[in-house]
């Protein structure tokens, strides 16, 4: 006997939740939570999930409570008796520290995933992490998706004439690497030094980018401090055109009044993050269809890497 498939969400995702089980073909199931005036929380299913497999949508954005909220899920749900216990985290909080970059700090992602692991969850789906090793940390499967899937064909239907990808850091080489394969472009890096968190001090361009139109690639963006100076930065190199692609669209602090007053002519975001503002500079793709069917995959064991074309290689 097949088993049944179920969908809750969290309080903070409801709006890809919802698009999520419409692809799939079903709906969120119902959900409650009950608040205490000290700030504590306590979520529960409304109906049974005793031999399902059960698919929690959350972003833990912010972070804290929507991590938390997540985790108290997949506990009611273990003692519920799901058959399997899938966290579907379209956006992985706390991705960003996933090493040691200074003596005394911790390592928040390899905490997250201990936390995750701990509460019960059998399988971690999410999009584009800030650092591929983060899988590493967990001893359960790690689906560990690329927006490059929906961003590619979008990037193409541009019509660019002389397309040129741009990583705005180091540490996102490889990722502008592997789209440029995919359409056959060259690729331009640039190297930073941050001054602190969200603050850049000096920024080179290592490539030429004159006569180009430059498409920038990041997981994320939330202040826009770096986007905007690499895109700025092109222009003042001569570059013809400058657009971004970032998967996690956190646009935080001073990012949209940042992008407003910058030279990118557009960027391109996907809904793993509620976006409550309206930009002219800030365009949308869901990713609901393509969790969807990548949930589908999941259901009836078939290969997840098969499914999709370029599996970000």
């Amino acid at each position: 006997m097949n088993r049944s498939v179920k969908f809750f969400t969290g309080r903070n995702t409801k709006h890809l939740a919802d698009r999520i089980a419409k692809s799939f073909g079903s709906n969120i199931s119902s959900s409650s939570i009950v608040r205490f005036s000290d700030g504590e929380f306590e979520p529960s299913f409304d109906e049974t999930v005793r031999g399902s497999d059960v698919f929690l949508i959350q972003s833990t954005i912010p972070p804290s409570d929507n991590l938390f909220e997540l985790l108290l899920m997949i506990d009611a749900a273990k003692r519920a008796s799901a058959a399997n216990i899938i966290a579907v985290m379209p956006y992985f909080g706390y991705a960003r520290q996933d090493k040691k970059g200074k003596p005394r700090v911790p390592i928040g992602a390899k905490l997250v995933s201990n936390l995750l692991t701990s509460s019960g969850v059998n399988r971690i789906m999410t999009i584009d992490l800030h650092a591929d090793q983060i899988q590493g940390f967990f001893e359960v499967p790690v689906d560990h998706l690329y927006a490059s899937e929906l961003f590619v064909d979008d990037i193409k239907s541009l019509n660019l004439n002389n397309l040129i990808i741009a990583s705005p850091d180091m540490g996102g080489s490889k990722r502008a690497n592997v789209y440029s394969k995919l359409l056959n472009s060259g690729v331009v890096i640039c190297y930073k030094e941050r001054a602190k968190a969200n603050e850049i001090g000096e920024m080179k361009v290592l490539g030429d980018v004159s006569g180009k139109d430059v498409v920038i690639i990041d997981d994320m963006v939330d202040t826009a401090g770096t986007l905007t100076k690499a895109a700025d930065l092109m222009i003042e190199n001569g570059a013809t055109s400058v657009r971004a692609y970032c998967t996690h669209g956190i646009l935080s602090g001073e990012a949209y009044s940042r992008l407003d007053q910058s030279n990118i002519t557009e960027l391109v975001i996907t809904d793993t993050i509620p976006n409550i503002h309206n930009s002219p500079k800030v365009r949308e793709i869901s990713v609901a269809p393509f969790l969807a069917k990548t949930i589908q995959a999941v259901v009836a064991n078939d290969s997840i890497s098969a499914t999709w074309k370029s599996n970000n290689k």
